[in-house]
């Protein structure tokens, strides 16, 4: 089957909020020409807000301190388990306290090229901008950044830039960051502009004469099925790459609040934009249910390599230097062991197909901290990755101050998510995106210590200022739980829920989810081609077929029911697994994390082609099934030249 048998070319799709004139003048434009809300009537507005980790948190917490009304939902017990809480590295800032060349433009640059000049420039220069008050406002909130012996604030490097410009707090960037934004949540908790609702889960979005007017939540705990309405609807939700089963996500991230909205209405962007990161403990075995990254941090100061000999067996200690290749030291020179997620994750991928991959399963490299002790002392290297080496020790059993760590790329990230113009508005008025939940700022990969600047960076300061543009036109007509469109909706979460309950068929769930995962990550992972996509999708529709036919639920709804909580997440990860395999199949480039086998120089770096695929793919739920339709949105470069991307 060709391509062009799985969708539906659509009209061209533009964002129709960003505004023009000199990029480093558009924020301030777009803020002056926003419509306002006086303090005193947004008091009679309201906002839900689904997810609490940093976009969800500080976008609720902002919003109550303004005086909005805020209904907040998270799935788990308490707003602080948001996944957010993992981030391990820190968070990008141009505040250029290093005085080694870092600038907001550079900080564009490096985003921009990261991103293989598949992101809009507007959006990532604002992200660049907004970071310096990012780290204010942490720092103001008491976050513990690492500080140096004068007294400012410390900074690293990440992979893909030469400067240092990552704020950290240890191996906890994220948990500590989280800390901040989930107290100045429960302050507004307490002031009663935020009212938080624990273990509820979001099972679909109610539009209303086109507007998102409110959700459909399941308390987790007791089954009951709620409607809740609002004037607007933000979804801060995060990432979908447990598509993959295996990744470095928790276990219950999931894709459902912003495939719901998909399925109402809202397109869908960039699907296959999905992170390999190269820094994971490799699997270990079939019974895994995720796998654990070890901070992207750690390429600073640890130096990665293979034995230069295929099938070489020896405890890595006995291989002498001059036995060993330091393979991102030799090929990419210029940045080493610092080169983008995406690429580094493809050498790693190289040079185990090669058959010089490490540890039992031959699918690992050493990432090797023995220069970085002898040079600093292992003193030093506790006081900055101390928590990170006693992970590794506990997981693997293994000391990493002794012998070097094994890695293997692993599912992380994912670029794609709901489309949003540059209010963070998807194709539903009324409906907002922010964090990992939308596609807007990392083009085709993400560059590390981005996603916590991204988060924040939408929460505290650009979602604030643009939602009030669509709420000064309301408040909107007060509904009910008896108006047509809530009825609908709360009938498909009904029925849905009763469909999996009753099937009753020989599967577990997590069989499918596995099975699920296996084809992801054979076709749709860290290399894709035509043949295998297409093989992909014709999998993945046997698989759902076979799902709604024999997948075994077990209780009732009326409980604590964790099956059914999978059970809808996975049903939700099958339809979104073919949607990427066709947005894969779709474009016949590699760029970023999507890599066509198809689309190679000759020394097998990914080869883009702008004339034909500078655009952003946001698809539309074509219907039950219906071929999915594709708009473009063009993207268009005046500040940055588009070239290949070269870290030698």
């Amino acid at each position: 089957m060709s391509e062009n048998d799985f969708f539906i070319e659509g009209d061209p799709i533009r964002d129709e909020k960003a505004p023009e004139g000199p990029i480093n003048e558009r924020w301030d434009k777009r803020r002056f020409s926003a419509k306002l809300v006086n303090p005193a009537n947004r008091r009679k507005l309201s906002v839900i807000m689904v997810g609490t980790g940093l976009a969800g948190a500080s976008a609720a917490a902002t919003l109550g301190e303004a005086g909005y009304n805020v209904t907040s939902f998270c799935y788990q017990d308490s707003p602080r388990r948001a996944h957010s809480i993992a981030a391990q590295g820190g968070i990008n800032a141009a505040k250029n306290y290093r005085n080694d060349g870092d600038s907001i433009h550079r900080l564009f640059y490096d985003t921009v090229k990261g991103g293989d000049f598949r992101s809009r420039e507007s959006n990532v220069y604002r992200l660049a901008q907004t970071s310096v008050e990012i780290i204010d406002q942490c720092v103001a909130q008491g976050v513990p950044f690492a500080r140096e012996y004068g007294g400012l604030l410390d900074n690293r490097s990440f992979g893909g830039v030469q400067v240092s410009r990552t704020f950290y707090a240890r191996g906890q960037t994220g948990q500590q960051l989280l800390l901040g934004a989930y107290q100045a949540l429960e302050r507004q908790i307490a002031a009663g502009t935020v009212q938080m609702n624990t273990r509820h889960e979001m099972l679909e979005v109610v539009v209303v004469d086109g507007r998102a007017r409110g959700v459909i939540v399941r308390d987790m705990v007791t089954g009951e099925i709620e409607t809740h309405f609002a004037d607007a609807v933000v979804l801060a939700t995060g990432g979908y790459g447990n598509v993959f089963y295996l990744s470095t996500n928790a276990m219950g991230s999931n894709v459902t609040a912003t495939w719901r909205a998909h399925r109402k209405g809202a397109h869908f962007a960039n699907p296959c934009y999905t992170q390999i990161h190269p820094t994971c403990i490799p699997v270990s075995g079939d019974y895994q249910s995720k796998l654990t990254l070890m901070s992207e941090s750690l390429r600073n100061d640890g130096r990665i390599w293979v034995p230069k000999e295929h099938g070489d067996t020896r405890d890595p200690r006995q291989i002498p230097e001059e036995e060993r290749d330091y393979y991102l030291e030799r090929i990419y020179p210029a940045f080493g062991n610092l080169v983008p997620r995406d690429i580094a994750s493809r050498a790693a991928k190289n040079v185990c197909d090669e058959g010089r991959g490490v540890g039992p399963s031959g699918l690992g490299v050493y990432l090797d901290f023995s220069d970085a002790i002898g040079r600093m002392g292992q003193e030093a290297v506790e006081a900055k990755y101390g928590n990170l080496f006693d992970m590794y020790q506990r997981i693997t059993g293994e000391n990493p101050y002794e012998v070097p760590m094994r890695i293997y790329p692993a599912v992380h990230y994912t670029m794609g998510g709901l489309w949003v113009d540059y209010d963070l508005q998807s194709s539903i008025p009324g409906l907002f995106v922010t964090g990992e939940a939308n596609f807007s700022d990392h083009g085709a990969n993400r560059l590390g210590a981005s996603a916590l600047m991204q988060g924040l960076a939408d929460g505290y300061f650009v979602l604030p200022n643009t939602i009030n543009d669509y709420l000064a036109s309301g408040p909107f007509d007060a509904i009910d739980e008896s108006h047509p469109e809530a009825v609908a909706a709360k009938e498909q979460v009904t029925s849905r829920i009763d469909k999996l309950l009753s099937i009753q068929g020989s599967r577990t769930v997590d069989s499918f989810h596995k099975e699920l995962g296996h084809i992801m990550w054979e076709y749709c992972g860290m290399e894709r081609s035509e043949e295998g996509l297409s093989k992909a999708v014709e999998l993945i529709r046997g698989l759902r077929a076979e799902f709604w036919r024999d997948v075994k639920v077990l209780g009732t709804n009326e409980e604590f029911n964790q099956a059914l909580e999978k059970a809808n997440r996975v049903a939700d990860f099958l339809e979104l697994g073919e949607l990427m395999c066709i947005d894969a199949l779709h474009r016949r480039e590699s760029c970023g994390g999507h890599f066509r086998a198809e689309s190679q120089t000759e020394d097998g770096e990914a080869l883009r082609h702008d004339d034909e695929f500078a655009y952003v793919a946001a698809w539309e739920f074509g219907g039950e099934d219906s071929k999915p339709v594709l708009h473009k949105e063009a993207l268009e470069y005046e500040y940055v030249e588009m070239k290949q991307r070269s870290y030698k």
